[in-house]
């Protein structure tokens, strides 16, 4: 069965596209047929690939709002196995138009059931918000990632979104997990991102991957090549934890075990 997964942060800059682009890519390698969505009026994961304005003939702005399937706007990219549904600004005005829509939290996921036989993952990068567009993503989902970058204000962003995670798995889908979360920017010459790490994993436990992203400037050259780093350069320390990232996610859907619910660990 396919694997909805959410990547989700309502704070910018933490690193939310970069690990969409690169842990698809990741989950692609191993033969692991995958499509990300764009859901993020930026764009900035199409632009990761190198898929120009132009190119962008159909956009998640169209599956959402006008009658065209995902697969009818999906495309493929430069890495094997992996096709994404882009983005460009007009997705933006989808926040307003949605709210005229009857069952507007639900439009996403309605829209991705015809894909899930044919994606056996499927990856949503979402806006850095907790509006509308990242509602309809928490929905559809079964799972959701969290990208968390090792800074002071980071446990106070997190609480917030657990509200808010809590909110729609009370309300709207029941079925909605964490898969994780991952720690971006790491720098381990600097004493605050451990303490960032110790207050995380003593909040989160085990909800915490053990891989983290460090911080990497062939990571940061990357989009601007219209490449996932594991392409541009796959030796890299930042391509190589999101190597190890997808292990660990395939490894963790692999065995079952019975856990208590993820937000009793808070």
């Amino acid at each position: 069965m396919s694997k909805i997964i959410a990547i989700v942060n309502q704070k910018g800059g933490v690193g939310k596209t970069t690990t969409a682009i690169n842990l698809a890519t990741a989950l692609a390698a191993v033969d692991k047929k995958t499509l990300l969505i764009d859901l993020d009026p930026q764009g900035n994961a199409s632009t990761g690939f190198g898929i120009t304005l132009e190119n962008r003939e159909f956009t998640s702005y169209d599956v959402i709002i006008d009658n065209v399937s995902v697969a009818g706007a999906a495309v493929p990219t430069l890495v094997p196995n992996l096709d994404i549904v882009t983005s460009t600004v007009d997705l933006s005005g989808a926040e307003l138009e949605l709210v005229a829509i009857p069952g507007r939290e639900s439009v996403l996921k309605n829209k991705i059931k015809e894909a899930k036989a044919k994606y056996e993952y499927i990856l949503i990068d979402c806006p850095p918000s907790l509006g509308l567009l990242t509602l309809n993503a928490l929905v559809a989902a079964d799972s959701v990632l969290i990208p968390m970058q090792c800074e002071f204000f980071a446990l106070e962003g997190l609480s917030h979104l657990l509200q808010t995670l809590d909110l729609v798995k009370a309300n709207l889908n029941p079925d909605l997990s964490i898969s994780g979360i991952v720690l971006t920017m790491y720098d381990r010459r600097n004493r605050l991102t451990e303490q960032v790490e110790r207050d995380v994993r003593d909040y989160m436990g085990d909800k915490v991957y053990e891989t983290v992203i460090p911080r990497s400037v062939r990571m940061s050259e990357a989009p601007s090549h219209g490449k996932p780093a594991l392409i541009y350069d796959f030796r890299s320390p930042g391509s190589q934890a999101y190597i190890l990232l997808a292990k660990e996610i395939l490894n963790k859907r692999r065995i079952r075990i019975e856990q208590p619910e993820w937000r009793k660990a808070v």
